[in-house]
């Protein structure tokens, strides 16, 4: 279960992968940015984070940004390939858990959300949206009725409860399962899915239920 204090390389410096950092590092977590061409780093000014000059699919230049026991990569640069395959690395020799690609088709995301490579396409872009892939297990909160008490958040589907029934999850009058985004379709019979992996539930839950559905996740997952 990833906490504050993480450590997370962004591959591109333009505006979004910028930010991301500077967003990543304010809140506590470790982060090095790479780019090829070193005149990108003047976004970041003051930022104190690691600065790379190199490639993401380049192995070296990946652990010189400290690949090798990294928990988060996002591929964020202005190309497709380049992106699917520095997350591809990142995940297959790394074994970094929680990576995610920027691609700039939406058709082509889809098919490689099916593929089961985490990617957001720039139609739906925010760098919320790469958090929420980096971070899993950070709360995330889209929506809160006034009184604080009802909240509609997402959290992605452990490994582990791909098989079995998302119903399994609700628990009346505290959490209901409201939808699931599925290789970047949203459904709404999400109580009759059987759960897949890169499944993103979304979920209306009372604010004493939170630790609830989090250990049902998560118990599921350490078993």
């Amino acid at each position: 279960m990833l906490c504050c204090g993480v450590h997370v390389i962004v591959i591109g410096c333009g505006r979004v992968g910028s930010g991301l950092a500077v967003s990543l590092t304010a809140e506590g977590h470790t982060v090095a940015i790479m780019d090829k061409n070193p005149r990108a780093f003047r976004r970041l000014k003051d930022w104190g984070g690691l600065r790379v000059v190199g490639s993401g699919f380049d192995r070296d230049d990946l652990e010189r940004a400290g690949a090798i026991g990294a928990d988060a990569l996002a591929a964020v640069t202005s190309g497709d390939n380049t992106n699917i395959l520095t997350v591809r690395i990142a995940r297959e020799t790394y074994l970094i858990p929680n990576v995610v690609a920027r691609i700039y088709d939406p058709r082509r995301a889809e098919i490689y959300q099916r593929l089961g490579i985490p990617t957001v396409a720039t139609v739906t872009w925010t760098i919320d949206q790469v958090r929420r892939r980096l971070l899993p297990d950070v709360d995330a909160d889209d929506w809160s009725d006034p009184s604080g008490q009802l909240t509609l958040l997402d959290r992605s589907l452990p490994e582990a409860w791909a098989g079995r029934r998302l119903a399994e999850l609700e628990e009346a009058g505290r959490l209901t399962l409201v939808a699931v985004t599925r290789a970047g379709v949203p459904r709404l019979d999400a109580r009759e899915l059987v759960g897949q992996e890169g499944d993103v539930l979304h979920v209306a839950v009372l604010h004493d239920a939170r630790r609830e559905l989090d250990a049902a996740l998560n118990s599921e997952a350490t078993r």
